[in-house]
């Protein structure tokens, strides 16, 4: 399956909302020529909360059929229903991609148990391997480890992607899991250690906009070069707070608009385009990465 640098998408949009696939399309190379070890499209960067079903699935397809084979691409099937994302998966299990990334269901705050039942319903909807994926700081539930080794034990569930942004988690996961399960980081400012400690991939926000330099720290860090990892990082490392300065995807949209990657910054409520106060504030982080705007 697939380790490394995975760039968690950004979905393009016009000025009147609609998705911009022209701009799509072209993200879709830019992280191919940069080699980018994999897409994940519409997840919570890709906006996921926002776009309809039809338009989901639509959008997923796309990013497949743009990548024709040459870089793996994740869909996002999260939902806080779990017949909802029953539905995303089935829907998403012809289309071609290498796997599915389902968050824990937000707002209603299941147990333990519940969150057992909805991704082995989830994944028993399916042949297509699943990635779990933890962040509390959205979701307002925390999936410990140990309620993630009981769902090793459902055979398409394959993966973590753990954005409490707590390195400490890596060794017992580790631990509970196993050595064939893949654990992916969801937390830029902490991915380098993760890789250091055992993970095998990082689901990344920057990497939208430095995948080159993305894909050389999580290199270096999973050969052993800790020297080198640390080395690229301290390049990218001012993106990795000022890419939050507002909630994501608001800032990393604006930065790839500023860098000519997509046509419009434009996002859809209730999210609105990056505060004038802050971009100064991104326009520096991206200055110290060598990044060129226009």
């Amino acid at each position: 399956m697939i380790n490394g640098s995975i760039v968690a998408l950004i979905t393009p949009m016009n000025s009147d909302g609609s998705v911009d696939y022209a701009s799509l399309e072209k993200l879709v190379e830019y992280h191919i020529e940069q080699g980018t070890d994999g897409i994940v499209a519409v997840g919570t960067t890709g906006e996921s909360a926002t776009l309809p079903l039809s338009e989901h699935i639509e959008v997923v397809a796309h990013t497949v059929k743009f990548a024709a084979g040459r870089v793996p691409v994740i869909g996002g099937n999260g939902a806080n229903a779990t017949a909802e994302a029953i539905e995303l998966t089935k829907a998403q299990s012809n289309l071609g991609v290498a796997a599915m990334l389902g968050v824990t269901p937000y707002y209603n705050k299941p147990t333990p148990d519940g969150l057992v039942a909805h991704y082995t319903a989830v994944a028993n909807s399916t042949d297509i391997p699943q990635i779990l994926y933890n962040v509390p700081g959205r979701t307002a539930v925390d999936m410990l480890p140990e309620t993630v080794a009981r769902l090793v034990e459902v055979p398409n569930i394959m993966g973590l992607k753990e954005a409490t942004g707590d390195v400490s988690r890596v060794a017992r996961l580790r631990q509970l899991c196993g050595a064939d399960f893949k654990l992916y980081s969801g937390d830029d400012a902490t991915a380098r250690e993760f890789l250091s400690l055992g993970g095998d991939g990082v689901i990344s926000v920057a990497n939208n906009i430095v995948p080159r330099q993305f894909k050389a720290m999580c290199k270096a860090a999973l050969n052993g070069d800790t020297a080198g990892a640390i080395a690229v990082e301290v390049e990218i490392i001012s993106l990795f707070d000022s890419l939050f300065c507002e909630a994501n995807p608001i800032p990393v949209k604006w930065a790839a608009h500023r860098m000519g990657l997509i046509n419009h910054s434009h996002i859809r409520l209730p999210l609105t385009e990056l505060s004038p106060k802050y971009h100064g504030l991104l326009l520096e982080a991206m200055k110290k990465a060598r990044i060129e705007v226009q």
